[in-house]
């Protein structure tokens, strides 16, 4: 296969990606935005993380409800456990990696906020044990899987919100990852301002 028909298959494999999970994804993204919502107007907060790239997607979450989406708006209270290099070694350090994302949930979260947890694989130790420490501080869970949910999906609750996505390659749950929350975002600021 030359270069360029590889490429175009890269282009083809992703639109229907998410072509075929669009009709799956659009009631959980829909409760999941309605849950945002509910969560910052009772003034609560959103906590995100993950790691790798999903730690890209964490902080590009925050920043835009933090900043703004497509629409001019007050900032909305998010934070990304993702960017304190300091707190992340030293809690490395001192205890373990699994652990660099539920103790700042523990240090910072609280009744009524939200933690946005991503994976890909859904078997991030630290994200689970994330989940875990949203669970102890009386925080609904996002969880943003794909593949089959892996671990995540065994510890989300029943108030808990699911978004998998249905795939095996990396790339391509990633490249959905992004849209999904790009609908997040869309939706929120919809639910908070209306307009078309």
């Amino acid at each position: 296969m030359d270069l360029t028909s590889r490429i175009r298959k890269h282009f083809e494999d992703s639109a229907q990606l998410k072509l075929d999970a669009r009709n799956t994804l659009a009631q959980p993204i829909a409760e999941a935005a309605q849950a945002v919502v509910e969560c910052l107007m009772n003034d609560g907060k959103i906590l995100a993380c993950g790691n790798g790239g999903s730690a890209a997607d964490a902080q590009h979450f925050a920043a835009e409800l933090i900043n703004r989406f497509e629409i001019e708006r007050p900032g909305l209270a998010a934070i990304a456990l993702t960017t304190d290099s300091s707190v992340l070694t030293s809690i490395a350090n001192d205890y373990a990696y699994n652990l660099v994302f539920s103790k700042q949930v523990r240090a910072l979260g609280m009744s009524g906020d939200m933690l946005l947890a991503i994976s890909t694989s859904g078997n991030s130790a630290s994200t689970v044990e994330a989940i875990h420490a949203a669970h102890e501080c009386d925080m609904r869970v996002i969880g943003l899987t794909g593949r089959d949910g892996g671990a995540m999906a065994e510890v989300l609750g029943s108030n808990d919100i699911q978004i998998c996505v249905n795939a095996q390659n990396t790339a391509r749950i990633q490249e959905v990852h992004l849209l999904v929350l790009h609908c997040l975002c869309d939706t929120i600021d919809h639910l908070l301002l209306g307009g078309e």
